[in-house]
């Protein structure tokens, strides 16, 4: 019978389930220390995508049975040029033409949709650090992909946390933060802040370091972060958030975000930290990330470890977090190819 394409479709529950199977097996055998792979998240995808996206997944099947799968994410309301890209092919059935009959597919699909970029992730070991297969990185490059960005993921162990540290740092941090005003909350942004959340979020792609990555600022408003959280509940993601309100202006002006998944109660995830830029060099950063680590434990008694990435050329933001503990685990690269 040889590899079959095809789309999984969001009604069809057996697709659905054969892909999170395969998605399971890759997860377990190249990411041995990723929390469980999520299946509520998993379903989401293909069912709630995030708001302003267009999913197109497709399923590979050799000699009828499931073996990997294309998700493409084609976004609507900005970078319309560009798409993202996740191929996985189950352990067992690798080097078998699987992952090169999904790109083919991949590419014909970006074509018709008139794209002319994706980027997708590898990961690859550090010096010393644990094993990775270096296989995603060499696919990509043999697709004709270029490595635009470089990031590294590091962990923080809860469980060897400098607790004397970090009330050193953080009292340092608020002798710094004199007119600023902590806030924090858990899952969706209280109405009086929404519109500055906004305002932050959508400098992300200003701000943060993109090495080559041809990535254009996103249009981020109110409705949308609200469509954002809309999604992520369906996700069942668990959100702790902690902003600095300057008190003159009213706004907020530093913003950072922990979520955790359904699927683990030992794992969450670093995600955005900002400050706006005329508000930087009061240490605000530092000062939200440690309120919002212990805020997050409060509420997460089971929690051992978070997981972030960085861009390797973000040197201040990997001040930060190795000064609160975060350990470099592995390497990713953000692969970019011309469609």
């Amino acid at each position: 019978m040889g590899i079959t394409i095809t789309p999984v479709d969001a009604a069809d529950q057996a697709a659905i389930d054969e892909a999170y199977r395969v998605g399971a097996a890759a997860n377990e055998a190249d990411l041995p220390d990723f929390p469980p792979y999520c299946r509520r998240r998993f379903e989401a995808l293909i069912r709630h995508p995030m708001p302003g996206i267009v999913p197109r997944w497709a399923l590979a099947r050799l000699d009828g049975l499931p073996v990997g799968w294309l998700a493409l994410d084609l976004p609507q309301l900005d970078n319309t040029d560009n798409s993202t890209a996740e191929l996985v092919v189950h352990p067992a059935y690798r080097r078998r033409g699987v992952g090169r009959a999904l790109h083919a597919h991949g590419v014909r699909l970006l074509r018709e949709a008139g794209r002319k970029r994706v980027l997708a992730m590898a990961v690859s070991a550090l010096p010393g650090g644990p094993p990775r297969g270096a296989a995603g990185g060499a696919f990509a490059a043999a697709m004709g992909a270029r490595p635009a960005l470089a990031e590294v993921r590091r962990r923080l162990d809860l469980t060897r946390l400098d607790q004397v540290g970090l009330d050193a740092r953080l009292a340092g941090a608020r002798d710094r933060a004199t007119g600023y005003r902590l806030v924090r909350w858990r899952q969706a942004t209280p109405e009086e802040y929404v519109a500055d959340i906004a305002y932050l979020d959508g400098r992300l792609m200003t701000d943060a370091p993109l090495g080559e990555v041809e990535w254009e600022q996103e249009n981020v408003d109110a409705d949308r972060i609200r469509a954002d959280e809309r999604a992520l509940d369906v996700r069942g993601r668990r959100r702790y958030h902690s902003a600095l309100r300057h008190e003159a202006s009213g706004r907020l002006v530093a913003w950072t975000v922990i979520d955790a998944s359904p699927s683990s109660t030992w794992h969450a995830w670093q995600q955005i930290t900002i400050v706006d830029p005329e508000h930087r060099g009061h240490r605000l950063g530092l000062h939200v990330k440690i309120e919002n680590l212990r805020y997050a434990q409060a509420h997460e008694p089971g929690l051992r470890v978070i997981d972030t990435w960085n861009a390797a050329e973000n040197t201040q933001m990997v001040a930060i977090n190795e000064a609160l503990g975060f350990r470099p685990v592995d390497a990713w690269t953000d692969w970019q190819l011309a469609i």
